[in-house]
Parts: structure tokens; sequence; C-alpha cells
């Protein structure tokens, strides 16, 4: 058992500790409409367009990733025309992993970024044979079958890796089971948008990372010209979802991510939460027009 294994996975299972933290402001128009916290009753938030109560929302995504995890590459080859492939190549070279890394991917489910991770790590020169250790997690097992599936056919498990573990864990990002102070570097890819409470996802993820490390977000965001959001607008609403039906046998979970796009926060707004979590150095980075948007933030 090597030095940094133990140590990483020492401690998280420890549990993640008590801690104060003030409540992150979420500073968009697109915010939960009824937080219920003066009456008790649950609060309203957004399932795309619709209006539901927190709890349904979570049930509702739950089976919208449920019913496409087979076809999860397809349907991101359809919401992007395949372009998304070439983003999640520069989300990893801009994260720059280093050998001795213990790293969390959060919303990880098919393992597209965890591979890229691993396969980055292969390219670098390791000298001192330092060992890695990544956490694939999701709150859908059904992703994480799919995901784990891959790595068996790819041959990335720790059985044909040198110095590299890799874990793989369920878990709500709202509520990560994970110590305080675990992880060098954190990213959720195409998946914060889906969480009912960004505020508690972004407060999880400044809590389990190390002094000193990294959050990244990858997540489809706001065009910067009208004249090209209209044009984006056309294509989403008119061809990804009878796209989803005629590739995967699915509309309604490729319509629900279409309009769960248009009811992100636009990236200014996004960045000022990413601060009022506690990060610092935080910035993004526009991809394709702003399409996407890699958002970034340091754990100081």
């Amino acid at each position: 058992m090597n030095i940094t294994r133990n140590l990483c996975l020492a401690q998280l299972r420890q549990g993640p500790r008590r801690f104060q933290r003030a409540s992150v402001r979420w500073q968009t128009s697109q915010a939960t409409t009824n937080s219920g916290t003066t009456t008790g009753e649950e609060g309203t938030t957004h399932f795309g367009f619709q209006t539901v109560k927190e709890s349904e929302k979570v049930e509702k995504v739950h089976k919208v990733f449920e019913d496409v995890a087979k076809s999860y590459d397809i349907m991101n080859d359809a919401m992007s025309m395949g372009i998304h492939r070439v983003w999640k190549d520069m989300f990893i070279e801009r994260l720059g992993p280093q050998h001795g890394t213990c790293h969390l991917d959060m919303a990880g489910g098919t393992g597209d970024i965890s591979f890229r991770f691993i396969k980055y790590l292969q390219n670098q020169a390791n000298p001192k044979g330092l060992k890695s250790h990544v956490t694939v997690s999701d709150i859908n097992q059904h992703m994480l079958n799919v995901g784990e599936e891959r790595a068996k056919k790819l041959g990335l498990t720790e059985e044909k890796l040198a110095n590299m573990t890799i874990e793989w864990k369920c878990a709500n990002a709202e509520e990560l089971p994970f110590a305080d102070n675990s992880y060098n570097s954190y990213t959720i890819a195409f998946g914060i948008r889906n969480c009912t409470h960004i505020d508690k996802v972004l407060s999880e993820a400044y809590r389990v990372l190390k002094p000193g490390g990294r959050f990244m977000c990858l997540e489809f965001s706001h065009l910067n010209s009208n004249t090209l959001q209209w044009l984006y607008d056309q294509y989403s609403f008119n061809v990804i979802p009878p796209m989803g039906q005629i590739l995967a046998g699915q509309w309604q979970p490729y319509q629900y991510l279409v309009e769960s796009i248009r009811k992100f926060p636009k990236q200014e707004d996004f960045k000022q939460m990413i601060v009022d979590a506690g990060f610092s150095m935080v910035r993004y980075e526009n991809l394709t027009f702003g399409v996407v948007s890699i958002h970034s933030g340091f754990k100081l």
C-alpha cells in the first residue's frame, strides 16, 4: 500500500466534520422561487422551465439520468455537435494535473473527465513514482455503472494502472461524505446546473478541498452575441429533443437538458457565487462564443 493512497483514503473515510459557514447568496434572478424558510414549508425551484418542489427536482433529475445513462455520450454529441470532446480536453489542459494529486471528479458518472485526467498523467514523466488518486462520484448509480464498464474496456482500472488508484462513489454533491481538506482538485463538468442548491455544491467543494486546492467547473452557459444566442436557441429547442427521440428514444430528458441550460446563471453571476463560497482568484473562460464556460477558483 502506498503512502499517498493511505493518507488520501484515510482522510476521505473520516466523513465530513461539522463546520460553520455563512450561507452562500444566490445572486441571480434564476434562484429558487420560494425558499420556504420562514414557514417551514418546502421551497420550490426550477426543473427546466417548470416550477417544482425541491425534493421533486431531485427525483426528476435522477430519473432523467437514469433514462439516458446508456446513451449519455450520444446525448452529449447531440447537444454539442460533438464538440464536447474538445471542450473536455481543454478543461483538463487548463487544470494541468500533477502526479501525487488526490482528485475528486463530481458528477463524474460515465468517467469522461476522470479518464482524461488519468491519461494526462500517463503522458507526464513521473521519475519519483508519485502516487495519485481519483474519486469518481455521482448521485446516480446507473451513471457510475456505465463509467466502471467503460473503464474496464479502456483498461483504466487499478490493476492495469501504475501509481494510480480509483474509487467510484455514489454521493450527493450537496452533502459529500468526504472529510474536510481531502482533495487537491475538484472538477464538475456538465453537472452543477442539475443540482437543486448550487450554493451548497460550491460550499461542499470548498470544504473538501485542501488549502491551495483548485475548483473547476465546465458548464453550458450563455453566448455573448444576441444573434448567435438566437441561432443556438433555434438549434437547441427545435433540433436536440427530436434528435434525442431518434437516436436514443428519449424526448423529455433532452427537452429538460436544453431548458436547464437557459435557467443556469450567466457567467458573471456564477462567478460571484463561486466568490461567495470562499474561493479566491476566481475567473472564467468562454469556449465557442460562450456555449460553454470553464470556471476556476482556488481555496487559499
